[in-house]
């Protein structure tokens, strides 16, 4: 049984990793400053700051598998407070793979990148993200750390918190009644939910074909944004109303995130997957038992 540990494991997309570790026999470590409401009674738990590099060598001792999800997720965060986003984005990742290279045998160091990381957009998140894959790739080269790096598309998932645009989009919505959006509608992205995201996040473990390599995870289908506010709409019987708040979408990408860069990368689809219509609606089923 292999030992993964996963730093950020209490967090959203964490926890759906950890659960499918889990389901697949490995041996699961959280490492965290929070506990996860979602932690399994044979999963375990550890608080750590993923700034104290001491006790992440300790906790990572005889692992076979490092993860980090740690990150300030929220684009307008970052935006807000660089420095934050980039003590915890960067120096923290770099305190891992330092931590793995003092070990020596650890097999696969798997970091979780943003589609943002190749993008002109993103701001102080994607410079982050992008600062961070340059290191998990220089490891490789200079010290043989075994690598995946993964770009997460546009994630939602019943887990979610503030940091996830699908969450705050449906939370508000169901306090409010209105979907409040930026920019024209008109920008695309491909949605996928979490638990689908963890599971293609497991295999690329199963399968030595991913080392040393860039994977990118979306859904399967291109959707605007004022489709999905007309899905919401929707499920939510035509209740709410829909409202274009700014011109501007300080940020974020319109239709890829992708500027050029010698960097190649697979691309990952679910199949089976879930779909977007009725992961939105157990969201929104989620977020109403939340509020009750």
């Amino acid at each position: 049984m292999k030992k993964v540990i996963i730093f950020g494991g209490s967090g959203f997309l964490g926890s759906y990793v950890a659960d499918e570790l889990t389901r697949r026999d490995y041996n699961v470590t959280i490492a965290d400053i929070t506990q996860s409401k979602y932690i399994q009674k044979n999963q375990n738990f550890i608080k750590v700051d993923i700034l104290d590099i001491i006790n992440i060598e300790s906790i990572i001792k005889d692992a076979d598998v490092v993860y980090n999800f740690v990150a300030i997720a929220n684009l307008d965060e970052a935006i807000h407070d660089p420095i934050n986003a980039m003590n915890i984005n960067v120096m923290g990742n770099l305190n891992l793979l330092e931590a793995c290279r003092k070990n020596g045998n650890i097999k696969r160091f798997v970091y979780a990148s943003s589609a943002y990381a190749l993008s002109s957009e993103g701001s102080f998140y994607g410079i982050s993200k992008q600062s961070s894959e340059k290191l998990t790739e220089e490891y490789y080269k200079r010290y043989g750390l075994k690598y995946t790096v993964i770009r997460y598309g546009s994630l939602y998932g019943e887990r979610a918190s503030h940091n996830n645009y699908i969450y705050n989009l449906l939370s508000e919505a169901i306090e409010i009644g209105e979907l409040n959006y930026r920019g024209d509608g008109e920008d695309l992205r491909e949605y996928i939910h979490a638990a689908d995201a963890a599971k293609l996040s497991v295999d690329i473990l199963e399968d030595t074909q991913y080392e040393n390599e860039h994977i990118i995870l979306t859904g399967i289908e291109k959707l605007k944004r004022i489709e999905l506010l007309t899905m919401i709409n929707e499920i939510m019987q035509n209740k709410l109303s829909v409202n274009q708040i700014s011109d501007d979408n300080m940020g974020h990408y319109k239709i890829t995130p992708y500027t050029f860069h010698p960097t190649t990368a697979k691309k990952l689809v679910a199949n089976p997957y879930i779909d977007l219509g009725q992961g939105l609606l157990e969201c929104i089923q989620a977020i109403f038992k939340e509020k009750e």
